[in-house]
């Protein structure tokens, strides 16, 4: 089972958009694939499970809040997984509520829960992508400890290109602390205007600095917003448009 987080302490950034898709190209090819949506702002869960996603329960705040308390049969992992309206495609929902949990889970260090449920659900998956939140909190930690591949979306600015540094130092001592086995497995570049000169040149700037950055880009376009207003992902949407085949692209080059 391959274990990928998709992560940016940066929001608006295209973590649930790509976390999403990606799976969605994943399970379309007939592997068993798992969605983990850690943002208590759902938008993969809504995206996945249309807009009564808030009433699909159990969610990824059940879970975490079993582990709080001793219980002599817990649950285990798969009682959180539901369906999707996809073949090969399942998720645990987020709950906007999460935020409430942390400090309680952290105080009883509870870091490697997620990791342990994964460890139970291998032989269920082939594929698991953790959405996360836009911090580097309890919630992405975990992600980072239960994942082997981390992958970056990133948004070609100047303040971006200075957040990634630090974002990097994050996962170098999440995996010197917690996690041999994760590798930062590359920058996707979103958002990508290809005629402008600015993210060109600060896509040539990391190229300089010898960081990973993926070669399949995505292109900025409105059927992006098309896709999460549909709650469909763009392999069922639009199977042939520009922005499904970067993202066939990037599933491609990912799976070499």
């Amino acid at each position: 089972m391959i274990k990928r987080v998709v992560f940016n302490q940066k929001g608006g950034v295209g973590k649930s958009s790509i976390a999403v898709n990606l799976a969605a190209i994943s399970a379309a090819r007939g592997k068993r694939t798992l969605v983990i949506d850690l943002d208590p702002q759902c938008n993969s869960s809504h995206y996945l499970l249309g807009e009564g996603y808030q009433d699909v329960k159990p969610d990824i705040k059940d879970f975490f809040e079993q582990t709080l308390t001793f219980q002599m049969k817990p649950n285990g992992p798969e009682y959180y997984v539901h369906a999707t309206s996809y073949e090969n495609l399942s998720v645990i929902p987020s709950n906007s509520d999460l935020g409430d949990l942390q400090s309680k889970l952290e105080s009883k260090h509870k870091i490697y829960k997620l990791k342990d449920a994964l460890e139970q659900l291998s032989d269920d998956y082939d594929a698991v992508y953790i959405d996360t939140p836009p911090a580097f909190n309890f919630y992405t930690l975990s992600a980072l400890v239960a994942s082997e591949r981390c992958l970056i979306p990133f948004d070609c600015d100047e303040f971006a290109r200075q957040a990634l540094y630090s974002l990097l130092a994050n996962v170098h001592e999440t995996k010197e602390d917690h996690n041999d086995a994760l590798v930062v497995e590359g920058i996707v570049v979103n958002q990508y205007q290809p005629r402008a000169s600015l993210p060109k040149r600060i896509v040539d700037e990391l190229l300089d600095d010898d960081l990973p950055v993926l070669n399949a880009k995505i292109s900025a376009s409105v059927k992006m917003k098309e896709s999460h207003d549909e709650t469909r992902p763009l392999i069922h949407m639009s199977p042939k448009h520009k922005l499904t085949l970067q993202f066939i692209e990037l599933f491609e080059e990912l799976s070499h």
